[in-house]
């Protein structure tokens, strides 16, 4: 079931309605099959001062080879000065879902 060819990219954003925007935007552009969009609670250092803040995270399901386009369209099309983009590798995945996620990422 090992597979290193889909990948889950993240990011997070600080409104409900731009974590979908973004989850709906790159649906639709088919650089990711599917996008989840949660909230969470974020704990970091920035600018030399550690924030407690209410963030949305959205989770991308998307090919390995669409990891760099992805990044960029988030990056273009988020809000953020340093927007959270990281890739995790699948390493497993039911052949059925990984086959639709490879049909709708292909445009």
């Amino acid at each position: 079931m090992t597979n290193p060819d889909y990948a889950v990219v993240t990011t997070t954003t600080d409104a409900e309605d731009k974590a979908h925007a973004l989850a709906g935007s790159a649906v639709t552009e088919r650089l990711a099959a599917c996008a989840q969009v949660y909230p969470i609670a974020s704990v970091y250092r920035w600018e030399g001062k550690v924030e407690r803040e209410r963030e949305w995270r959205v989770d991308f399901k998307t090919r390995a080879e669409l990891v760099d386009k992805l990044a960029a369209f988030i990056s273009a099309h988020h809000d953020y000065d340093e927007p959270e983009v990281i890739a995790v590798p699948v390493i497993g995945g039911s052949p059925g879902y990984l086959n639709w996620l490879t049909s709708e990422t292909n445009g």
